[in-house]
């Protein structure tokens, strides 16, 4: 017999959303922009950041009010978003 998953945990994932990940073309730019452009290297760790407590929050280990999981996560997108431009910037 196959248990049923509530539909809530269904559509939540449990993978968290790594640079990697999200720019699978851009592994040695990021990695490089990493080491030499100190402006990305705070975006990238704040997205690691905010990625992990979105990750910590969304698998239930971390409890948090839903305005906070909101704002986690679109202080993420807006990182992508500044992210993925200087990354093409640097292509």
């Amino acid at each position: 017999m196959i248990a049923a998953i509530p539909l809530e945990e269904a559509l939540v994932s449990h993978t968290p959303h790594e640079l990697s990940a999200e720019f699978p073309d851009k592994v040695a730019a990021i990695s490089r922009l990493k080491q030499t452009d100190a402006h990305f290297a705070r975006l990238a760790d704040r997205y690691h950041e905010v990625n992990r407590e979105i990750h910590r929050i969304d698998s239930q280990v971390a409890p948090a009010a839903d305005e906070v999981t909101e704002t986690l996560k679109k202080e993420r997108l807006a990182l992508i978003d500044q992210i993925a431009a200087l990354l093409s910037k640097a292509a």
